[in-house]
C-alpha cells in the first residue's frame, strides 16, 4: 500500500494551538461525579486533515482481498455491531499523522449518522472511544514497513489482534503471521484462532468474483470458511435445486407405480395434484 498518508505532513498533524485545553479537566477524585469526559468545544478542530483523498493506493489483487474479508463479516454477524472497512485512516494521536490498515475491525462501535460531516469520515480514536480490534496489512511490497514502524504503532494503540498477509512472500516465508497483544507488547502466535473476538483465519484456495487464488478467509474455530453473501445464496441455490431434483424423482417413482396399477394419467394427476401435462411427459420414458 503506497504511504501517502503516513507521511509526516503538516497538514496531518495537530497544530499545538488546536490540542483541547484540558487544564479544567479532573484526572482523579474520589467523588461519583468526576469530570472525565471532555466538552464538544474543546474536540481537535480536523478541518485541515486529509480523511480522503484521490490517489489510487492498491493494485487489483489487494483491493479484491480487502472486499472479501469486509464483504464477509457484513453477511455472517447481522446481529453483531461493528465496523470492518478497508483503506480507511485511523487517527490515533492528535499530533501524529494516521495509519491505515489495508483493513480493521472495530466492535461495538457504528459509524455517527452525519458521516459526511469531516470529523465522522475516518477512524478518529478520540471520536471512537477505542482502537480497533483487528488490523490487517496485505504486504504488496519489501518496503511497507509491515514488521517494523506499522507493528510498533498498532501496538501503541493497543489494537488486540494484527494481522500481516504476505501472499507473495515479500518479507517472510509466512503468508500468514498474527499478532496477539499481550500486556503492553505483540506475539506471534500459530493458532488461527482469535479469542478475543471468537473469529478466526485461514488461508484458502477458491474463486472469489471470479479469480481463482489462495485468499485469506475469515472462518469458525474448526476452520471452516464464513461465506459471503454470494456464497451464501449459491448455497441455498443448490440446496432449492437438490431438492427439487429430490422431489421429481420421489413424483417419478409414483407415477410409475400408479401406471402399474393400472391409472390413467388423468387419474393420476388427479391423485398428485399435478397438471396432465406433466403426467403424460413423466409416463413417456416410463411406458417405452
Amino acid at each position: 500500500m503506497i504511504e501517502q498518508l503516513l507521511i509526516a505532513d503538516e497538514s496531518l498533524i495537530l497544530d499545538e494551538s488546536e490540542i483541547p485545553n484540558v487544564d479544567h479537566l479532573v484526572t482523579e477524585d474520589d467523588g461519583p461525579e468526576a469530570l472525565l469526559f471532555l466538552d464538544e468545544s474543546l474536540i481537535p478542530n480536523v478541518d485541515h486533515l486529509i480523511t480522503e483523498d484521490d490517489t489510487p493506493v492498491d493494485n487489483f489483487a489487494s483491493a479484491k482481498q480487502q472486499r472479501l474479508l469486509t464483504s464477509t463479516l457484513y453477511s455472517t454477524l447481522a446481529d453483531v455491531i461493528f465496523l470492518a472497512e478497508a483503506n480507511v485512516a485511523i487517527y490515533h494521536t492528535v499530533k501524529n499523522p494516521p495509519i491505515v490498515p489495508d483493513v480493521f475491525v472495530s466492535f461495538d462501535v457504528e459509524v455517527p449518522e452525519n458521516w459526511r460531516e469531516k470529523q465522522h469520515r475516518c477512524y478518529m480514536l478520540w471520536n471512537f472511544g477505542k482502537p480497533p480490534e483487528i488490523a490487517i496489512e496485505i504486504v504488496s511490497n519489501p518496503v511497507g514497513g509491515e514488521l517494523g514502524k506499522k507493528l510498533a504503532i498498532y501496538e501503541k494503540m493497543r489494537v488486540s489482534y494484527y494481522i500481516v498477509y504476505d501472499p507473495s512472500h515479500q518479507i517472510s516465508p509466512e503468508s500468514l503471521r498474527i499478532f496477539e497483544l499481550s500486556g503492553r507488547r505483540y506475539r506471534e502466535i500459530g493458532s488461527h484462532w482469535l479469542e478475543q473476538v471468537n473469529l478466526g483465519l485461514t488461508l484458502w484456495d477458491g474463486e472469489f468474483e471470479g479469480r481463482s487464488d489462495n485468499w485469506l478467509r475469515w472462518c469458525d474455530r474448526d476452520k471452516n470458511i464464513l461465506l459471503t453473501g454470494d456464497e451464501r445464496a449459491d448455497q441455498e441455490q443448490q440446496r432449492a435445486d437438490q431438492g427439487q431434483l429430490k422431489t421429481e424423482r420421489i413424483q417419478q417413482a409414483a407415477i410409475a407405480q400408479f401406471l402399474k396399477l393400472g391409472l390413467t394419467p388423468k387419474q393420476i394427476a388427479e391423485t398428485l395434484s399435478l397438471p396432465i401435462d406433466e403426467i403424460n411427459r413423466a409416463s413417456d420414458p416410463i411406458a417405452e
